[in-house]
């Protein structure tokens, strides 16, 4: 079997392809919006080396699973390519979120005000994958409010979900290592 190479030279002009051919700026609002999604899932993969609850470091290769998808989703041309349904986010996905949220939720004290970001390495790692999930939300919508691509709400609603996931995990991730959360004093001096 002949190894293919990592590097086809492409891009050097600072083009890349999309899945159906055209090629487009790396600066492109869809390359942006999967490049962002990767970022997301590499952060989460060293959140997943460093945490040792089994059950979550399970849900959150779930999700990376799922990011992949969502990745492929948005670097496709949708009216060049039939891309295969079992790609996109489903509804159960969504449910799967919502559950592991709610799980935590009701394992963990009530919040009495705004938390700041922070705390075990570990949650502090966590929040960081919460607010790059949060730009590529950002990233998400603006392929669609430019009118590039209705984006599949399940995508955004699963993104959207999985940063309440991210801050409720880093909160239990706090927990775990019998760290205080800091709540913010609401001084703006």
């Amino acid at each position: 079997m002949k190894k293919s190479l990592i590097y086809t030279k492409t891009g050097d002009s600072g083009t890349t392809s999309l899945v159906g051919g055209t090629r487009v700026k790396k600066t492109h609002l869809r390359i942006e919006a999967y490049g962002t999604v990767d970022e997301l899932n590499a952060t989460l993969g060293m959140l997943i080396s460093i945490i040792n609850d089994t059950e979550e470091k399970s849900n959150l290769q779930f999700i990376q699973h799922k990011l992949f998808s969502l990745g492929a989703y948005l670097a496709t041309e949708q009216v060049k390519t039939e891309f295969k349904t079992d790609s996109y986010i489903s509804d159960a996905d969504i449910e799967k979120l919502e559950k592991a949220i709610d799980l935590i939720d009701n394992s963990l004290p009530a919040l009495k005000g705004f938390i700041l970001p922070g705390g075990a390495y570990q949650s502090s790692v966590c929040h960081l994958c919460r607010t790059i999930c949060r730009r590529a939300e950002r990233r998400i919508l603006d392929i669609e409010e430019n009118s590039i691509q209705e984006i599949d709400i399940n995508c955004k609603r699963f993104v959207n979900r999985l940063s309440d996931y991210l801050f409720i995990l880093s909160r239990k991730l706090n927990h775990l290592a019998s760290v205080s959360e800091i709540y913010w004093d609401k001084t703006c001096k």
